[in-house]
């Protein structure tokens, strides 16, 4: 991300929501309009989109002194956004993320000031040692959080840098000059030698296969101010790194497969937008007939990632760029859309704002509806967050910390338990089905989805002052067994309701996101 530009009706229940603790500023008390009617949710199980990968998050950049932290915190925080184990009152213990983003840095930590990255949480280790080897013991903080993860369940891992080791750089640096691309065409190899070397290393010191590698990272923007690590690109540089990091990985036998583009905006994927030669990436390369095509490399993924900052308000306006790429998508057989990186930025047309941290549920609903919105209309079929624990005065976090590399303090916020909403009960091979809402969009978002088990998830995002009746049903004669339904609102974090509606009707309370999930 670039901070410089913007540091059958058999659900059954009535929702009493549990009460959790709230880190959040909501007011002690809150108008709710009286309910209306009953809005009917219809479910069409025959009715299929896009396979749901994975919902991941980054380790970018706090992570790095995070990991150094006492056992019990890091655990605690490994815990959140790992887990899917269940505390004894019902409550999920974590969001349990399918995929870890492993930040494999550029070596600017060891420049210090002279990175002339002003911000040393910014700043990022290589795995270079001083003698030009390679050192294992680096990234010791990132290191621990990666094992972290597998020892929690996750079963995928992707590798990114921001930026070439500075040793590869034109100008010596983890950020460019002028706007100008960092990494000369003699350089391409040996950084593409240096990604295989490290997912390698990596692999023989933990035992974890990175199934992924995203080799540039939001080509678009200038990475001139020293703000982070990052260079710019134009689209046949990043071919030329892609057939020399393909050509790397196959040599060391290695599994691991590319994921291209990481698009800065999600306009740049299906249009030249603003920056000519660093756009229309979906053409540029999934096109047979383009100079750049990559769709013929074997371990390229069959799919493209974009990132969903600053468009995604107004909500109307978010919808019509989404199905603009996903109209794109359809024009190439069988490619993906991942959306790779997310987190609140800008002033959102006044909407919520980027600036000033907010645990509450204000946050938490925002950020429901941006996946929501990511999932149904652009058919995404992987959704990231960016910097998954946050030390920053900024709704980019999911889990924050104290601005300490020993030691501190620990918050959850909304914003991991809504995702949460989707990304422990949503599993890697979910298929999305068919869901609608008798209100439309107007009223309530819904999505449903049916995991491999044959387990039926539909998330309700209910951002109204308003409590709604609803009354869920099968399009088939098919019956669902309900198993549970979990609310995150302000009172609740993927709290456990209880059910007693005998007519199989359920009321979604004002202002909370809420899953329900039945065996098929």
């Amino acid at each position: 991300m670039q901070f410089s530009q913007l540091p059958g009706t058999l659900f059954l229940g009535l929702l009493m929501a549990a009460s959790t603790s709230c880190h959040g500023t909501e007011p002690a008390t809150q108008t709710v309009d009286p309910i209306a009617e009953t809005v009917t949710i219809r479910i069409d199980p025959s009715k299929t989109y896009q396979t749901i990968r994975h919902f991941g998050g980054s380790d970018a950049w706090a992570c790095q002194f995070a990991g150094n932290w006492p056992l019990p915190k890091k655990n605690a925080i490994a815990d959140l956004l790992f887990s899917r184990d269940t505390l004894a009152d019902g409550r999920m213990k974590g969001i349990g993320l399918s995929l870890w983003r492993f930040n494999v840095g550029g070596g600017t930590t060891e420049q210090g000031d002279a990175s002339g990255i002003r911000d040393e949480w910014r700043r990022a280790e290589s795995f270079f040692a001083g003698d030009g080897g390679y050192d294992w013991n680096k990234q010791a903080g990132q290191m621990w959080f990666l094992n972290a993860a597998k020892e929690r369940g996750v079963g995928e891992f992707l590798i990114f840098p921001n930026t070439p080791p500075v040793q590869f750089t034109a100008n010596g640096k983890g950020y460019a000059t002028n706007g100008q691309p960092n990494l000369a065409s003699q350089q391409i190899d040996k950084f593409a030698g240096y990604l295989a070397d490290v997912i390698e290393g990596v692999q023989k010191k933990t035992g974890i296969t990175f199934q992924y590698v995203s080799p540039v990272n939001e080509p678009q923007w200038d990475w001139s101010d020293g703000g982070q690590e990052g260079t710019p690109y134009f689209n046949n540089q990043i071919a030329a790194i892609t057939r020399s990091l393909s050509a790397s990985l196959l040599k060391k036998n290695l599994p691991t497969k590319i994921n291209i583009a990481e698009a800065g905006q999600i306009e740049y994927l299906y249009s030249e937008h603003n920056r000519p030669g660093r756009a229309s990436q979906i053409s540029t390369f999934f096109d047979k007939n383009s100079p750049d095509y990559l769709g013929n490399l074997t371990n390229v993924l069959p799919a493209i990632s974009g990132h969903s900052y600053f468009t995604t308000s107004p909500y109307k306006d978010a919808v019509a760029k989404r199905k603009q790429l996903a109209a794109k998508l359809a024009t190439v057989p069988g490619l993906e859309y991942w959306m790779s990186e997310y987190c609140i930025l800008g002033d959102n047309d006044g909407e919520i704002k980027g600036e000033g941290r907010d645990l509450g549920i204000d946050a938490g609903l925002y950020i429901a509806k941006v996946i929501h919105n990511d999932l149904v209309n652009a058919n995404a079929s992987a959704w990231h967050w960016w910097i998954s624990i946050s030390p920053y005065d900024y709704k980019d976090g999911l889990v924050y910390i104290d601005r300490n590399k020993t030691d501190g303090n620990y918050q959850s916020s909304k914003m991991l338990w809504a995702m949460g909403n989707f990304s422990r009960f949503v599993r890697p091979g979910a298929v999305r089905v068919e869901a609608a809402s008798s209100l439309g969009t107007d009223g309530l978002l819904v999505s449903s989805y049916l995991n491999t088990d044959k387990e039926l998830v539909t998330v309700i995002i209910n951002s109204d002052n308003q409590d709604r009746q609803v009354d869920i049903t099968l399009s088939s004669a098919q019956k669902v067994g309900v198993r549970k339904i979990y609310e995150t609102s302000a009172q609740s974090e993927l709290a456990p309701v209880k059910s007693g509606d005998a007519d199989g009707k359920m009321i979604v309370k004002a202002r909370s996101i809420v899953t329900v999930t039945g065996k098929m």
